[in-house]
């Protein structure tokens, strides 16, 4: 195909951008095209991309208020080649990733090997701004001074839930289910980002098929005083109507945060809402929640943010002041009045329901992350219009 050229203008909207991910579909204009080049139509200065089908994805560095800005995609040039993000299965370890060359996280989906998914797959560790690790260690490892042992299915980062049509896939208790990885549908590496898909089985303590899961996860080469990770957890029920019960045992996406960041040892949970602390943030609707406070003698955080597309978004948070962290829009039983006073919902037969969330690492407190303008990003993204 021949090479041409397609003009964008990106418009910031009423927030600031800074670092901000995007993916703009070019349509037919994509089609057959294995490089691209993108540069600031002014300046002519070059902004790393990637393309992804008819798609191409890029950080947008910096937009103000107001602002647009024009740039033009050049197809079968090569732009400039950052290290990116990098994903290699490892048969002991489970799927590694990298950014930038560094370590990031690892996926623990098998059952055997060096961290063992006993139960269900989760990441571990979690590495934020310059290395810090920013999940417990504990159960993973137990010889780490100083941090709580209590709660070892607390185990990273991971997705669960305790009342999936009767099943507990959320403690490791007897009789608790399990997720069993059943393939990757796709591994992709890339010098904006890096993407994996999976299908995941949930079971019984029987083993016995409960549902299936399409779980896909996107990693963003940030610089390194952020790191963005996307989850998407589709539910499928693939063999009956599926009832999440009414429990606050779980989360769509779950944390377990370093002891030493704690609130109930010097750290501080904050919501969208100005909450401060458990009292102030559990089972409240926000459409974002971050935990910081001190870690390997620095100060940084961990933000969920929640897609306004997500079932009963703003959702509710089951976060604790020793160190939980996650999603729940199902515990409204035990959360508060004055909303739902049952938070069960059912999935009919053949049917699906998509959760959505962007998990946001960063150093200092909310303010000093910019946590609120994450969010923004992620809710109401910068409009990019096609122009040529």
């Amino acid at each position: 195909m021949m090479n041409h050229t397609v003009t964008l203008v990106i418009q910031a909207g009423p927030h600031s951008r800074y670092d901000t991910p995007l993916t703009v579909d070019l349509g037919e204009a994509a089609i057959g095209q294995t490089q691209a080049r993108l540069a600031e139509a002014d300046t002519g200065r070059e902004i790393p991309c990637q393309l992804d089908g008819h798609s191409l994805a890029f950080i947008l560095p910096g937009l103000g208020r107001g602002q647009e800005r024009k740039v033009q995609v050049q197809f079968g040039q090569e732009g400039p080649r950052p290290p990116g993000v990098r994903l290699r299965d490892k048969v002991e370890q489970g799927l590694a990733i990298e950014i930038g060359g560094e370590p990031f996280t690892v996926y623990r989906y098998r059952p055997d090997g060096e961290y063992p998914a006993k139960a269900r797959p989760f990441f571990y560790p979690l590495l934020g701004p310059g290395g810090l690790s920013m999940t417990r260690h504990y159960p993973m490892r137990q010889d780490v001074p100083g941090e709580t042992h209590d709660h070892p299915h607390h185990r990273g980062l991971y997705v669960g839930f305790g009342d999936l049509n009767g099943t507990d896939n959320w403690s490791e208790q007897k009789g608790h289910g399990y997720q069993t990885h059943h393939l990757f549908l796709e591994i992709a590496s890339g010098r904006i980002f890096g993407r994996f898909s999976e299908v995941l089985y949930w079971e019984s303590a029987e083993h016995r098929k409960v549902c299936e899961e399409i779980r896909k996860v996107t990693v963003w080469n940030l610089p390194q005083e952020g790191r963005l990770l996307d989850l998407a957890v589709t539910f499928e029920a693939t063999e009956a109507p599926l009832k999440f019960g009414d429990t606050k045992e779980g989360g769509m996406v779950s944390i377990r945060v370093p002891t030493t960041m704690d609130a109930d040892k010097g750290g501080t949970i904050e919501n969208a809402a100005g909450g401060l602390g458990e009292a102030e943030t559990w089972g409240k609707s926000a459409h974002w929640v971050d935990y910081n406070g001190p870690v390997e003698g620095q100060h940084a955080g961990i933000a969920i943010l929640d897609h306004p597309f997500n079932l009963r978004h703003p959702t509710p948070w089951h976060v604790r002041g020793y160190g939980l962290f996650t999603a729940n829009p199902f515990g409204h039983s035990h959360y508060q009045s004055g909303l739902l006073q049952k938070g069960d919902h059912t999935i009919p037969a053949q049917s699906s329901l998509v959760f959505r969330y962007r998990v946001y690492l960063h150093r200092g407190d909310a303010r000093r992350g910019g946590v609120a303008s994450k969010w923004s990003d992620y809710a109401f993204p910068p409009e990019v219009k096609k122009v040529s």
